[in-house]
């Protein structure tokens, strides 16, 4: 079950200082970086989440809403937040 608590308290979360977001990670793979095994487990549940986010919502227009949050956070959040999701 998709608990958009957690979108909530990702988007309201405020920044400590330089971190790597999900969308690095996935820069540096796209870059052939290899992952170690937490960050590919971090991007993987990300992905997952995504997809069940968006698989929840039956509103188009709230569909459009959620990827647009969740492009925030892939963006604006520290990749470990993932890592105990």
């Amino acid at each position: 079950m998709v608990k958009p608590d957690f979108i909530s308290v990702l988007l309201n979360k405020r920044s400590t200082g330089f971190f790597v977001s999900i969308n690095d990670l996935r820069d540096k793979e796209f870059s052939g970086i290899q992952l170690n095994p937490e960050e590919q487990l971090a991007l993987n549940t990300y992905d997952k989440y995504r997809i069940e986010v968006l698989n929840a919502e039956t509103d188009e227009e709230k569909f459009h809403y959620r990827y647009r949050q969740l492009q925030v956070i892939a963006n604006l959040n520290d990749w470990r937040e993932f890592l105990n999701r």
